[in-house]
């Protein structure tokens, strides 16, 4: 857990560290958005800036001065805006507005982390992942496309860009069919170089493949490697969209085998969800990924505002280091 470096009041609940999901910098604009953590998880930069789930915060209240958003919330403009029942220490930021992911940032200077006495969490191997819980539909209920989709696919296709050295590419086709030609993000022209999914529990890919779009380990960051020989460059893929493409689904609402009897209708299968427009990737989330893996600077276009979080950038696109063997600090 987390507690104030000023007085030691408890700031956190028991929390297992996992990898910064790749979206949490970029949303929907003017959208409310959930967490970006799960319950009892908190993530950390480089910069040692920890975010959490505003559920897992302890002993903070607000700063009333400190709390101006855009328009349905707080989006940390004003720098830190929680202090610390204890002492009054400035200790955190939380941002909630609209086009941001719900979340409390700690601020690295003004807390410390303990052990809370709790047995360390494993950290779950390949094998041991439960893979079809971490499928994220593209599809919102309500007919937009998925937030995380939105942000994850193009930071998976400015990774596969630089991979192929900036030669078209066709992608693997589940994607290709749901984000089509992707909004301009892969350079044109017909495709030189081939795509294919790949990841535990899956057959070996296609021969030929040039480059993989493998999962991202959710707790490590880790992107996922080939147990078979020499393989092709990976390119990390957020978990949720992997796992919704490369695993296999319910895909009929028919019994295995026979068909209805008579004058019975099913119900209780839902029609699949029909977005109501075409995906349009996040081109922040896109421009920014590509800057950093190539250093070129990429012009930020007007209709995909996202303010960054306090004393920190964009979401890290690369894997941190860790290993599937290895635990994880439950502070």
């Amino acid at each position: 857990m987390f507690v104030c470096a000023g007085c030691g009041t408890e700031l956190t609940a028991p929390v297992s560290r996992v990898a910064l999901p790749v979206h949490a910098d970029y949303g929907a604009w003017e959208e409310l958005h959930p967490p970006l953590m799960d319950p009892g998880t908190y993530a950390a930069e480089p910069r040692s800036v920890v975010v959490i789930a505003p559920g897992d915060s302890r002993g903070m209240s607000l700063i009333p001065e400190k709390c101006a958003g855009y328009c349905m919330g707080i989006d940390g403009r004003d720098g830190p805006n929680l202090a610390c029942e204890g002492c009054g220490r400035a200790v955190a930021t939380r941002r909630d507005d609209c086009g941001l992911w719900q979340v409390i940032w700690l601020e690295p200077d003004a807390v410390r982390r303990v052990a809370s006495g709790l047995p360390a969490v494993p950290v779950p191997g390949w094998d041991q992942l439960d893979l079809e819980a971490y499928a994220v539909p593209p599809v919102e209920l309500d007919g937009s496309w998925s937030r995380r989709w939105h942000a994850a696919v193009p930071v998976a296709l400015a990774h596969l860009v630089v991979a192929c050295g900036g030669r078209p590419v066709e992608l693997p086709g589940p994607l290709a069919e749901l984000v089509g030609a992707t909004a301009g993000c892969l350079p044109a022209g017909p495709p030189v170089l081939t795509s294919s999914l790949a990841g535990p529990g899956t057959p070996a890919p296609r021969p030929g493949a040039d480059v993989l779009l493998v999962p991202r380990h959710p707790v490590t960051g880790e992107t996922w490697r080939p147990p078979y020989g020499a393989a092709p460059p990976a390119v990390p893929l957020d978990i949720g969209v992997w796992a919704h493409l490369a695993l296999p689904g319910e895909t009929s609402p028919l019994p295995a085998s026979g068909t209805l009897p008579e004058g019975v209708l099913r119900d209780d299968y839902p029609l699949p969800l029909r977005p109501r427009h075409a995906f349009r990737p996040h081109h922040r989330a896109f421009a920014d990924t590509l800057e950093r893996l190539r250093g070129i600077r990429s012009p930020e276009p007007p209709d995909t505002p996202s303010p960054a979080g306090p004393g920190r950038g964009a979401a890290t696109a690369s894997s941190p280091p860790g290993s599937g063997t290895s635990r994880p600090p439950r502070a």
